[in-house]
């Protein structure tokens, strides 16, 4: 039996599961470990333009940011982040930090901005891009900050998952974590497999 609420039901149901279908899209199309890595090509805070085609032949890593996100604070507080960044980058990695917070967001920062602030943080990255409009990362299935992505030099995602095994915010726990990220970055410089390839992170969930 029908009533005057039936049309609107009808469309709340119909939205929904649009909606559902295309959350459903994003996670069947976001990267697997194994797989190509996502293409892209977007312009870094020095306005550098930055594509994953040109740089074959090298690791990368993709690390997801948001300054303001006190699971971040906890890495760059304590200096385990920059660390990091200045020891890979000087053994030829070439790292990426991405802000995904969409327009309005917490951590939504103009490029001029964001560079005083990455500065501020002690950002040693070699390029930080501003992913306003989310593309790149749901297509590497970027969940939280900070999360972790390797990319070898063959263009293959061989790494996403957490910084390290201490889901806390507190910088004390950096020291005794075992180093989920590193140990991975390590095994792929040696030209080794990588264990635990795939690992739930943990962190403040993107802002798309």
């Amino acid at each position: 039996m029908l009533n005057s609420q039936t049309p609107q039901i009808i469309m709340k149901s119909l939205l929904i599961t649009t909606l559902i279908g295309a959350a459903a899209l994003v996670t069947a199309t976001a990267a697997e470990i194994g797989q190509s890595a996502p293409a892209f090509e977007a312009k870094d805070l020095n306005g550098k333009t930055v594509s994953l085609s040109e740089l074959k032949d090298k690791v990368v890593v993709f690390e997801w940011v948001n300054f303001g996100c006190p699971f971040v604070k906890k890495h760059y507080g304590s200096g385990n982040m920059q660390k990091l960044q200045a020891d890979y980058t000087a053994k030829g990695v070439v790292w990426i930090a991405v802000d995904s917070a969409a327009k309005g967001k917490e951590d939504d920062q103009e490029a001029s901005k964001m560079a005083k602030i990455a500065k501020e943080n002690g950002d040693k990255s070699t390029h930080f891009i501003l992913d306003m409009d989310g593309k790149i990362g749901k297509a590497f299935g970027a969940k939280v900050t900070p999360q972790m992505f390797i990319v070898n030099k063959e263009g293959t995602l061989v790494y996403s998952g957490a910084i390290d095994s201490k889901a806390t915010t507190n910088q004390e726990d950096v020291a005794t974590a075992d180093k989920l990220f590193a140990n991975a970055l390590d095994a792929v410089l040696a030209g080794k497999e990588v264990v635990n390839a795939k690992n739930q992170p943990y962190g403040c969930g993107v802002k798309y």
